[in-house]
């Protein structure tokens, strides 16, 4: 019961939070502020009330319309409410009956129960989706990865992989005791995963443009690799980079599908994909999954 309350409490929290992230991807690319004015519709520029407000439900009630001018409201909306809702409920679930156990003992030693439950990668993950949900979209929208939501997250991904690293190998058995041997390696691995991320697009950046004499690759899309080396190591980061370039192709074949596209293929060609957005969902994919993806794959070749 307390797993399915718990789960249910951080889906209604992923809502709200989906629905400032909205009001965010809105306002962010047009520099205006996030708190105010309020919540209002974008074309007739009528505040909303309430109930104009509710995460998903309002969306479904005014049929993806505006109640004043009926202006289409896009299927963004409702769309990162959902993602961002499933997400932190999915992670809660996850970690509830790790966190439940009686082999943790609450009351003797809260920090280090904390850290053994898996709880700090538990949130974590909550912030690391929710800023894998914003990039995606404004890439999609802007073929904007901004630095300011970039290298933050970078920093916090190293941060809390390093401090997991630390406190949950080394509480356990006592302040007192020296740090383990494997403290510094791990240490070195959160740092070098995401240099080795970046440098490979970089490196892909680098080539394609000894080829063609122009720029393939954003340095957006550096950084937001370098991100997923830090929240997911470098493994994580290589699945994410296959399974976003895996989509791109797939989405890119798609649009060749549709004859407009296929009759200005020259110029389709010279257009810009998301590449962001696909590392992105990589990244969802790789953090929800990435263990077992990983050890299939190395069944499948034999190692």
């Amino acid at each position: 019961m307390i797993r399915i309350l718990g789960t249910i409490l951080a889906a209604l929290l992923g809502l709200a939070f989906g629905s400032f992230l909205n009001v965010c991807l809105s306002r962010w690319p047009e520099g205006e502020s996030v708190v105010k004015p309020r919540s209002h519709c974008r074309n007739c520029a009528r505040t909303l009330t309430w109930w104009e407000n509710l995460p998903l439900l309002s969306w479904i009630a005014l049929r993806g319309r505006c109640r004043t001018c009926q202006t289409k409201i896009g299927w963004r909306y409702p769309l990162v409410e959902f993602a961002v809702g499933a997400l932190w409920a999915f992670t809660v679930w996850r970690v509830l009956p790790a966190m439940l156990s009686p082999d943790l003992s609450l009351t003797s030693a809260p920090l280090v129960s904390c850290f053994a439950s898996g709880f700090d990668v538990a949130i974590g993950r909550i912030i690391f989706y929710w800023l894998l949900v914003a990039l995606a979209v404004l890439d999609v929208e802007h073929l904007w990865l901004p630095n300011w939501i970039t290298l933050p997250g970078i920093g916090l991904g190293i941060l809390f992989t390093s401090s997991h690293f630390v406190l949950a190998e080394w509480l356990p058995e006592g302040p007192e005791t020296p740090l383990p041997k494997t403290i510094g390696m791990n240490l070195l691995g959160a740092i070098v995963a995401p240099l080795a991320a970046a440098g490979l697009i970089l490196l892909i950046r680098w080539t394609y443009w000894l080829i063609r004499r122009r720029e393939g690759i954003g340095l957006g899309d550096a950084k937001l690799m370098a991100l997923l080396g830090a929240w997911l190591g470098l493994s994580g980061a290589l699945l994410s980079f296959a399974i976003g370039v895996m989509l791109g192709a797939v989405f890119a074949l798609f649009v060749l599908t549709v004859p407009r596209a296929r009759r200005e293929s020259d110029t389709w060609l010279l257009s810009k994909l998301p590449l962001g957005t696909f590392l992105c969902i990589g990244g969802i994919i790789s953090a929800l999954w990435g263990q077992p993806i990983i050890a299939a794959y190395l069944r499948w070749v034999g190692l």
